[in-house]
């Protein structure tokens, strides 16, 4: 799509004012921009993230046999189609370096370790979900006990001022590429580590502490809670009723144990 004379037209337009592009609108924007102008889609990455990323290929680069992820550890370089899959997934290696390198030492060292088959096994799905779905949330205490009980009304209603002192970000690419065309239902993956307050808005002080301690022996465990995302307060102008979030087949409860 990113050829000279076919540019991105035939790609939705994210809308980069909605709070949940904020941290990608810059480079999304400019990306975006060359391709337009006839850029190649790996190219317009490439350039645009510089020598703190990887180089972007296109993905016939890949060569049959080759897994995406190995090739990745092996070359240093991106397979990347055409569309906002690979487009989002290169935004947010432009934000997240260290933590994407991270992800793709351990798919590469699980690959290593039990081969590629027709399951992926419980580290690599782990580590496919964080990728895809992840989101990253630096929150005082009170939400996040709401959170991580599923209690919606307290959450999103009670607590509602406290939004105001947290971060979200969404880490994940398919997550990002689904808000394109924003659905009630959309539903990430929050990490249930904090991001450390003292980090700030920082998010290259987010991707080094995020990059420095994720492991294989963690993420096999699932460490995510669920959070339909447009929920969270200002992201969506209908959840400014309560009544948004009474619709259990979105906010659900925790199931029973036993």
């Amino acid at each position: 799509m990113c050829a000279v004379g076919n540019p991105v037209a035939g790609w939705p337009s994210p809308d980069w004012a909605q709070p949940w592009n904020a941290p990608y609108a810059a480079d999304g924007t400019a990306v975006r921009q060359a391709c337009e102008q006839g850029v190649p889609l790996p190219q317009a990455l490439t350039l645009r993230i510089g020598a703190g990323g990887p180089r972007f290929v296109p993905q016939a680069d890949l060569p049959d046999g080759w897994a995406y992820e190995q090739f990745i550890f092996e070359t240093g370089a991106v397979p990347t189609r055409d569309g906002l899959h690979d487009f989002f997934n290169g935004l947010v290696w432009a934000r997240f370096p260290a933590t994407k390198r991270l992800l793709n030492r351990l798919q590469a060292a699980e690959i290593a370790q039990v081969g590629v088959g027709q399951v992926r096994g419980p580290v690599r799905d782990a580590i496919t979900l964080f990728d895809e779905n992840a989101v990253l949330l630096q929150a005082p205490e009170a939400l996040w006990q709401a959170l991580l009980a599923r209690d919606w009304t307290r959450l999103f209603v009670e607590l509602r001022p406290l939004w105001a002192q947290a971060r979200l970000v969404l880490f994940g690419h398919a997550l990002l590429e689904k808000l394109v065309t924003p659905y009630k239902s959309i539903t990430g993956h929050v990490y249930r580590l904090p991001v450390p307050p003292e980090l700030g808005e920082d998010l290259a002080a987010w991707d080094g502490w995020l990059g420095g301690r994720l492991g294989a022996d963690e993420l096999a465990c699932k460490p995510f809670t669920p959070l339909p995302v447009l929920g969270v307060p200002g992201w969506w102008p209908a959840n400014g009723s309560a009544s948004f979030y009474a619709d259990p087949q979105v906010f659900r409860r925790p199931r029973p144990q036993g």
